[in-house]
């Protein structure tokens, strides 16, 4: 359950459209900064793999989580399993997410053949009158 708000959090920042100048501004700025660690720094903000990896860090930081250990060993067992399943949850979404915009361009194109056929046709009941 914890992997459902982590991958949330880490697509709705490296994708939706709330977030794109600041996203836009890491892009720009993991390019052309001179230093390799302060790409790596906002290379993190554009990719939601390694994005995940601070989420999910954060999130068994507050909650405490461990898996399977009851020591340190539980949290990096945890960390590792909530990405993979938080990535998993990522692209499903995206997948889903392509399939949906395909069927709504598909709708849109016939929608758009439709309007040209109504108005060829209003032309050519114009033309008879």
């Amino acid at each position: 359950m914890l992997a459902i708000p982590v991958a949330c959090v880490a697509w709705t920042v490296t994708h939706e459209e709330i977030f794109r100048e600041p996203r836009e501004f890491c892009e720009t700025k993991c390019k052309t900064c001179p230093s390799f660690v302060l790409r790596k720094f906002f290379y993190l903000f554009t990719c939601e793999y390694c994005f995940s990896h601070y989420v999910a860090a954060l999130a068994l930081w507050f909650t405490h989580f461990k898996l399977l250990i009851d020591d340190w060993k539980g949290y990096v067992l945890a960390l590792f399993a909530l990405v993979w399943v938080a990535n998993v949850y990522m692209n499903l979404f995206a997948f889903i997410r392509v399939d949906l915009r395909l069927d709504r361009g598909k709708a849109n194109v016939t929608e758009r053949q439709i309007q040209k056929i109504d108005r060829e046709m209003s032309m050519l009941k114009a033309d008879r009158k």
